[in-house]
C-alpha cells in the first residue's frame, strides 16, 4: 500500500505555476501519483492568487497528502517568478517545472529523473521538436509564435536546443540556487533565462515528448508574452546592462508615442493651436502610459483600487512637471519651421527620462 509522505526530504520537487487552473489540480496530482510510484516526490503549486480558487483546491488536497504543497502569491504575477519561487522553496536534489494545463506529459518525469541521477548532466529539457516529439497541442498561431521564438533564441543567443521555449524541464536544485540571483522574475520563459545565464556551462540533454491539447481553462499566451520574450532576449544580449523592466517601459513608451502623434495630428486637423494640441495629447498619453505600465511593466506590483487612483494622480503630477519643458521644446522646434512630427518627437523625448526615473521610485516604489 502506498504511503503518503516520507520522513526524509523528497528526491524530486515538481513545481507547477498556476493561474485559474482549479479544474486541473486534482487531475495533475492523480497523474503524478501514478507516474512517480517508487519516487520520493512532492509537488508545489505556486498560485498567483487565482480568482477561481485554485489555491484552495491545492491546499485541500494537501491536507490529506503532505506531498502536495501550495504557495499563494499576493501582489505578484508572472510565470518566471512563480517558477523561481517554487524552486527556491524546495529541499529536493532535483526540481522539475511543468505547466498546470495538463499539456505536459508527466510520464516523462521518471525518464528525466533517471538521466539526472548520474553525475554527467545538469538539465534535462522535454522537447517537442526532436524525433519522437510532437507539438500537436498547439493552435496555428501559437505554433508560429513558438517557431519564431525558437529561431530568435537559437540565432541571437546561440542556444543549441531544439526547444528553448519549452516550459517542461528538470534540473539540479543546487544549480538553480546558484543561478537564481541572475534570473529575471519577469516574463514567461524561465528555461531560456536559465540556459542563457548558464552561458555554455550547463550539461544539457533533451528528451522527446508529445505536447497535449488543453482540457480546461484558457491559454495565458498573448501579445504581452511576445513583448516580454523580446525584452528578455535583449536583456541577455546586453548581459543585463539593459534591464527587462526598462525595456518593457520603452515598449510602452513607443506605443504611447504612436498614440501621441496620432492625437497631435487630429488636433492639427481640428485647427487647434499647436501648443493646445500638444498639451492635450500629452495629458491623454500620460494616463494611457500609466495604465499600460501598470498592466505590463509593473504587472508584478500592479496597483489596484485606491492605490491605482493614487498612482495615476502621482504619475500625472510627475509627468506634468516635465510638461512645461516638453511643450516648450516642441514649440521651439515647431516655430523654427520644422514639421509638427519632429516637434512632437522632440517634446516627447524631453520628458521620457524624467518620467521613468521618478515614476519607478514614487509610483511603483522600485529602484
Amino acid at each position: 500500500m502506498e504511503t503518503f509522505g516520507e520522513p526524509s526530504a523528497p528526491e524530486l520537487t515538481v513545481v507547477i505555476p498556476t493561474f485559474n487552473e482549479c479544474r486541473n489540480v486534482s487531475i495533475i496530482v492523480e497523474s503524478l501519483r501514478a507516474a512517480l510510484r517508487g519516487v520520493r516526490w512532492e509537488v508545489i503549486f505556486v498560485d498567483d492568487d487565482s480568482s477561481d480558487g485554485t489555491a484552495m483546491v491545492a491546499k485541500a488536497i494537501g491536507a490529506g497528502d503532505q506531498r502536495v504543497r501550495c504557495i499563494r502569491r499576493l501582489g505578484r504575477r508572472g510565470l518566471a517568478g512563480a517558477c523561481l519561487e517554487g524552486i527556491l522553496a524546495s529541499q529536493a536534489k532535483f526540481v522539475a517545472v511543468m505547466d498546470g494545463d495538463l499539456q505536459h506529459d508527466e510520464a516523462c518525469l521518471v525518464d528525466m529523473l533517471t538521466k539526472l541521477r548520474g553525475n554527467d548532466l545538469d538539465l534535462i529539457v522535454a522537447s517537442r521538436y526532436i524525433n519522437g516529439g510532437s507539438a500537436k497541442g498547439f493552435s496555428t498561431w501559437r505554433g508560429r509564435y513558438s517557431n519564431w521564438a525558437n529561431l530568435m533564441a537559437q540565432n541571437f543567443l546561440g542556444i543549441q536546443l531544439s526547444d528553448p521555449m519549452s516550459g517542461f524541464f528538470m534540473l539540479r536544485r543546487n544549480l538553480a540556487e546558484d543561478l537564481a540571483p541572475s534570473l529575471s522574475t519577469q516574463g514567461f520563459k524561465i528555461l531560456l533565462d536559465i540556459v542563457a545565464t548558464g552561458r555554455g556551462r550547463l550539461r544539457i540533454a533533451e528528451l522527446p515528448y508529445s505536447f497535449r491539447h488543453r482540457q480546461y481553462g484558457e491559454s495565458k499566451l498573448d501579445v504581452r508574452v511576445a513583448i516580454e520574450f523580446i525584452s528578455l532576449t535583449i536583456g541577455k544580449l546586453t548581459t543585463g546592462i539593459v534591464s527587462f523592466r526598462f525595456l518593457m517601459f520603452c515598449f510602452v513608451g513607443l506605443a504611447g508615442l504612436v498614440l501621441h502623434m496620432l492625437l497631435l495630428r487630429i488636433g492639427i486637423w481640428a485647427e487647434l493651436k499647436f501648443e493646445a494640441a500638444q498639451a492635450a495629447s500629452t495629458f491623454i498619453v500620460i494616463a494611457a502610459n500609466f495604465l499600460m505600465n501598470n498592466a505590463f511593466t509593473y504587472r508584478d506590483q500592479r496597483l489596484r483600487g485606491l492605490r491605482l487612483v493614487t498612482g495615476l494622480i502621482w504619475f500625472e503630477a510627475i509627468c506634468s512637471v516635465s510638461l512645461v519643458s516638453n511643450v516648450g521644446l516642441a514649440s521651439w522646434i515647431y516655430d523654427r519651421g520644422n514639421g509638427w512630427w519632429l516637434a512632437g518627437l522632440g517634446g516627447a523625448f524631453m520628458g521620457a527620462i524624467w518620467n521613468y526615473v521618478l515614476s519607478a521610485a514614487i509610483v511603483w516604489k522600485t529602484r
